[in-house]
């Protein structure tokens, strides 16, 4: 370990600070010599990165890899396939001959090959043009294999019954060029989690340019400042949500082309929304013609070549994170997409599986901090995070990294500096089960008002957290959205303004509005350095009726429900429109009064269980909710702890957002002298059943 804050080379190693972590959580102090062994062997890592190949020029070698025209348009070809025999490179070129191009064999596994210029001096290899690599396997066997390192493969047309997509070769003269500024890192992302392909009421695979030109504007207008791309690392089955990644640099060609990504990146930074990629370096597609899976011919090379190389349950290959050149390889990923696209950030996906040998599989984590520092956890995986997300922060500050971990690891979202995992956030995901187990399994006068409020509340004291009511995967089939479970009895036929509301549908639009507000604004409650966040699922914020499933041999290759109506939120005549109206006021009134990002602890004042009411405060505001089913209460005296006269500012109740106009948004609130439910002054309000109502202080 360097302790004066250098290595050689000029790597800056700062000198950890683990007492941070032990002050913000005295219970790590038990496991200290892990948390130690754990940093050490991650900065030792870097430092041998480093002293080998400088570790700049280490996570930047997509710009070595994989095939390029060179200044004097030479083509050189740099591949790593250490199982292979020989290595060759095929394509319209050529005419397909598979060894007129041999690779010359390095050392570390490494090939080459360099094409000089044809007569006229131009490349050798065309603009579109179809190539493969051909690998020799150690049984003499001549195989072809996609490039790991192609920035663009397409599928070819169904009519041709082929099946396995090409890597088609992409050096436009004109290359598109980023143009807009990459935008501040917000200071409390509300992000709007998107899907490409669904981005369209029509039937069938929505554009890059489509959702820039369509969906950015709309996204903008309902107060979000982020978008997560989902399904953007090449996928060959559609169907797996983008969660089977078959080429790690080739963003989907499903969707447009490579200029066409940047064009919907630059759309969404000139409207100042913040970008996330949802990226999976957890595990990849199983396979073989078009994925990384026996890439030379052996079962490891990428992965471990042992049964720790496969996840059983997702059928996919384990990446094995000891390995240099894997390193090399997804770092780099992480780079490419935040350079070339100009990518902001990333949410990882499937870190719990990352960090532990059995995957999580199995594992309810109690929250006994031994299940975190034993042996089950996988340390080489850990590691993998703690040094991209150095790598992230370091070369590219205004980036933020989100976790999908399930299992609460401590310290997971703290500086690696400190010991930390060096994520900003991890995903609350108990937060959606929760509410999904209360609609499916409880009565509404059986909702423990405690519980509701531990759920939300519950998280590691300074570690960020995404909170969100519901996500993606309450949208796919076999599952059902908020509003599903609340109205789908009656979603098809009672949604029309011009038709009397029913109890379901009334319900339904009122303990929406209620269940997505208090866990936007409570499900932040303890602040986080650098502030908080929430999430909506592109659709679930006006009530999208029906699931999510993509077109499959299960469904008849249909697109029925691999689309986002969208057009049912924007039909005045329809009562979409009130949930859609209520969550853009929701976000327009966070980025007015700031209650993600504000550092104020809060404070939970009510938790009655009779009566169905949370009373809470955050940021100076008063939050009132009623869950209860029928009962309404007037002059329900709330506690409050700063003197004056509060005015209405959000009222789930207002006939915009499908309510009944029960209040009045010009009565002022007085506060009286004398303390209630532990705060030092209080109030009284009429507040409705099934109402929620936010208060802010407008004067002495």
């Amino acid at each position: 370990m360097a302790e004066n804050g250098n290595t050689s080379n000029d790597l800056q190693i700062k000198v950890p600070d683990f007492e941070k972590l032990f002050t913000l959580d005295p219970n790590l102090r038990a496991h200290e010599l892990e948390i130690r062994r754990r940093y050490d062997e991650f900065q030792k890592l870097l430092i041998n990165i480093h002293k080998a190949e400088d570790i700049e020029k280490f996570i930047h070698s997509y710009r070595e890899f994989g095939i390029h025209v060179l200044p004097d348009n030479s083509i050189r070809c740099l591949e790593w396939a250490p199982g292979a025999q020989a290595v060759y490179l095929r394509g319209d070129f050529n005419n397909w001959q598979q060894t007129s191009h041999p690779f010359k064999k390095l050392d570390f596994g490494k090939w080459e090959l360099v094409i000089p210029p044809t007569s006229d001096g131009s490349p050798v290899i065309k603009h579109l043009s179809k190539i493969k690599l051909v690998i020799k396997t150690p049984s003499g066997e001549l195989v072809d294999r996609l490039d790991p390192w192609a920035s663009y493969v397409v599928q070819p047309p169904k009519s041709s019954g082929l099946f396995t997509y090409d890597h088609v070769f992409w050096n436009p003269s004109d290359k598109y060029v980023l143009k807009e500024k990459k935008p501040d890192k917000p200071r409390a992302l509300r992000i709007y989690e998107s899907h490409i392909g669904i981005a369209s009421s029509e039937y069938k695979v929505a554009s890059y340019r489509e959702f820039a030109d369509n969906l950015i504007p709309r996204i903008k207008k309902q107060g979000y400042n982020a978008i997560q791309l989902m399904a953007i690392m090449e996928h060959a089955y559609y169907a797996s949500f983008g969660y089977q990644v078959t080429s790690f640099f080739a963003a989907s060609s499903r969707y447009g082309t490579p200029d066409d990504l940047k064009y919907l990146m630059d759309v969404a930074h000139k409207n100042n929304i913040y970008v996330l990629l949802d990226v999976v370096h957890s595990h990849a597609s199983k396979n073989v013609l078009d994925g990384l899976n026996q890439f030379d011919g052996t079962n490891s090379c990428f992965f471990h070549g042992n049964g720790r190389g496969n996840h059983d349950l997702w059928d996919s290959r384990l990446f094995d994170y000891t390995n240099w050149e894997v390193l090399r390889f997804l770092l780099s990923n992480l780079m490419w997409y935040l350079e070339e696209y100009g990518f902001d950030g990333f949410r990882f996906d499937g870190v719990t599986s990352m960090l532990y040998h059995s995957h999580g599989l199995g594992h309810g984590f109690s929250g006994d901090y031994n299940e975190y520092f034993g042996l089950n956890t996988d340390t080489e995986a850990f590691n993998y995070l703690q040094l991209a997300n150095y790598v992230v922060h370091e070369f590219h500050p205004n980036s933020i990294t989100i976790a999908e971990d399930v299992s609460g690891m401590p310290a997971l979202c703290r500086p690696t500096i400190h010991g930390g995992g060096g994520f900003d956030y991890r995903l609350g995901m108990a937060i959606p089960d929760m509410w999904i187990k209360l609609l499916k399994e409880f009565k509404d006068d059986e909702w423990n008002m405690g519980h509701i409020v531990h759920t939300l509340t519950n998280r590691r004291w300074q570690e960020g957290t995404v909170a969100y009511a519901e996500s993606h995967d309450q949208a796919l089939v076999g599952d059902k959205t908020i509003a599903f479970w609340l109205m789908d009895a009656e979603m098809y036929s009672f949604m029309s303004k011009l038709t009397p509301s029913t109890p379901i549908i009334d319900r339904g639009i009122a303990l929406h509005k209620l269940i997505r507000l208090i866990t936007n604004a409570l499900g932040k409650f303890f602040f986080c350095y650098g502030g908080e966040a929430w999430l909506n699922f592109m659709g679930n914020e006006f009530g999208h009726p029906e699931w999510l499933d993509f077109p499959r041999e299960g469904n008849g290759d249909s697109y029925h429900y691999a689309r986002r109506q969208f057009n049912l939120a924007d039909d005045d005549l329809l009562r979409y429109s009130f949930l859609n109206n209520f969550d853009r006021a929701m976000n327009e009134f966070e980025d007015k009064y700031h209650w993600l990002s504000i550092e104020d602890s809060g404070y939970v004042s009510c938790k009655h269980e009779d009566n169905k009411i949370i009373v809470f405060e955050r940021c100076g505001l008063l939050f009132v909710f009623n869950f209860h089913p029928t009962k309404s209460f007037s002059d329900y005296r709330v506690g409050v702890d700063k003197p004056g006269v509060y005015r209405l500012i959000l009222n789930t109740d207002e006939p915009e957002f499908g309510g009944h106009s029960l209040l009045d948004s010009n009565v002022e609130y007085f506060t009286q002298p004398f303390g209630y439910s532990g705060r030092r002054n209080s109030l009284t309000v009429y507040i409705p059943s099934r109402v929620a109502i936010v208060l802010a202080k407008i004067r002495d």
